[in-house]
C-alpha cells in the first residue's frame, strides 16, 4: 500500500519509521494523562474545538431536517423530498472533491474557503426568507425563488462537504502525535456526537422562534469558527507546544 501511495518501491526506510513509531506508541500506558499535560494543550484544544465548530455550522440540521425545512419554505411534499436527495448528492460529490484537492490546496485554505462560502450562502438564504416570510412567518415563495433557495443551500452543503466535513476527521489525527492520538480522536468523536445530539434537539424550536434569524445566527457563529483556522499549523509546521 505504501509503495502504491508513493509511486515507488523505495519505501523501506519510511515503512520502518512507521513500525518504530507504532511500537513506541503501543508502549505508552496513559494516553489520557499525557494529553492533559501542558505540552499537549494545543492538540487538546484543537481536538475539542474542531468538532465543536464543525457542528455549529448547522450542517446536520440541514441534512436531518431537509424535507421539513424545504416544506416549511413552501416546497411541495415531493419537491421537498427531491430537494433533500439533491443536497445529499451534492454532499457526496463535494466530499470526493475534498479528497482530490486537500493535499494540493492545504487544510487551512479549505477551512477558510469553505467557511466563507457557507457564510455567504446562509446570508443569501436568510435574506430571501426574510423578504418572503418576514417576522410573522407567513408568506409565499415562487418557484423561481424556491429554486434559488435550493441553489444556495446546495452551495452551503458543498462548501461544508469539501472543508469542515471531512477535515474534522483529518486534522485532529494529524496534529496529535502517536502517544496521544487515540485519546485525541476519542475526544474529537465524543464532542462531535454530543453536539450532534444537542443541535439536532434544538433546531426545530430555534427555527420556529427565530425564523430567518436562525440563518443569520449561524452566520455570526460562522464568522468566529472561520477564524479558528488561524490556530492550525500549516503543512510544514509542527503544532506549537
Amino acid at each position: 500500500m505504501l509503495q502504491k501511495i508513493r509511486g515507488s518501491d523505495s519505501v523501506n526506510v519510511e515503512f520502518q519509521d512507521l513500525v518504530d513509531a507504532t511500537e513506541a506508541a503501543n508502549k505508552v500506558e496513559n494516553q489520557w494523562g499525557n494529553i492533559m499535560q501542558q505540552r499537549y494543550r494545543p492538540q487538546l484544544i484543537i481536538s475539542v474545538f474542531v468538532p465543536f465548530f464543525q457542528q455549529l455550522t448547522g450542517i446536520n440540521v440541514i441534512m436531518f431536517y431537509a424535507p421539513v425545512l424545504f416544506k416549511t419554505l413552501g416546497f411541495g411534499d415531493e419537491a421537498a423530498l427531491m430537494s433533500a436527495v439533491i443536497t445529499s448528492s451534492v454532499n457526496v460529490l463535494s466530499t470526493v472533491v475534498s479528497m482530490i484537492v486537500v493535499e494540493k490546496s492545504g487544510r487551512k485554505a479549505l477551512f477558510l474557503e469553505g467557511g466563507l462560502q457557507m457564510i455567504i450562502c446562509q446570508i443569501a438564504v436568510g435574506v430571501m426568507i426574510a423578504l418572503q416570510f418576514g417576522l410573522s412567518g407567513q408568506g409565499t415563495i415562487t418557484k423561481a425563488e424556491a429554486n434559488w433557495v435550493l441553489v444556495f443551500i446546495c452551495g452551503y452543503v458543498a462548501a461544508f462537504a469539501w472543508s469542515w466535513g471531512p477535515l474534522w476527521w483529518l486534522v485532529p489525527s494529524e496534529i496529535c502525535p502517536l502517544e496521544i492520538r487515540s485519546a485525541g480522536q476519542a475526544i474529537t468523536v465524543s464532542v462531535n456526537m454530543f453536539f450532534t445530539f444537542v443541535i439536532g434537539q434544538a433546531f426545530l424550536t430555534m427555527l420556529c422562534h427565530m425564523k430567518f434569524g436562525l440563518f443569520f445566527f449561524l452566520c455570526w457563529l460562522g464568522y468566529h469558527y472561520d477564524h479558528f483556522h488561524r490556530l492550525l499549523p500549516t503543512r510544514d509546521q509542527e503544532c506549537p507546544h
